[in-house]
């Protein structure tokens, strides 16, 4: 049995993590590849921290992404905002699919 290349970096990666592949999200994903390197637990809990509510909560994650110039799709804009909505803040997200800001939000500051 041949194993596609993608697959078995992708399983050399999960053996060396120690984690499965498959525990997590997309959204723990994107944050723990491009986001935990700058961004300790401690940002989420400060008094200070930016999102108050779900909507700002996408709004950072949406500031962030373009900041690092990692051009995420809504998709994936939307599962890291879930994660850390899951992990950290317990916002109440608005019934029906999650808002993302569209593309002039994206290029404010």
């Amino acid at each position: 049995m041949t194993v596609p290349p993608l697959a078995a970096c992708l399983l050399a990666v999960a053996a060396l993590s120690g984690v499965p592949a498959a525990a997590q999200s997309r959204g723990e994903l994107l944050y723990t590849t491009h986001c935990v390197a700058c961004h300790t637990t401690q940002v989420h809990w400060r008094d200070r921290r930016l999102a108050k509510d779900w909507n700002s909560l996408q709004a950072q994650v949406v500031n962030w992404q373009a900041a690092a110039a990692l051009n995420w799709s809504e998709d994936d804009i939307a599962a890291v905002a879930q994660y850390l909505n899951e992990r950290f803040y317990g916002f109440k997200a608005p019934s029906g699919p999650p808002v993302v800001l569209g593309p002039a939000a994206r290029e404010r500051p």
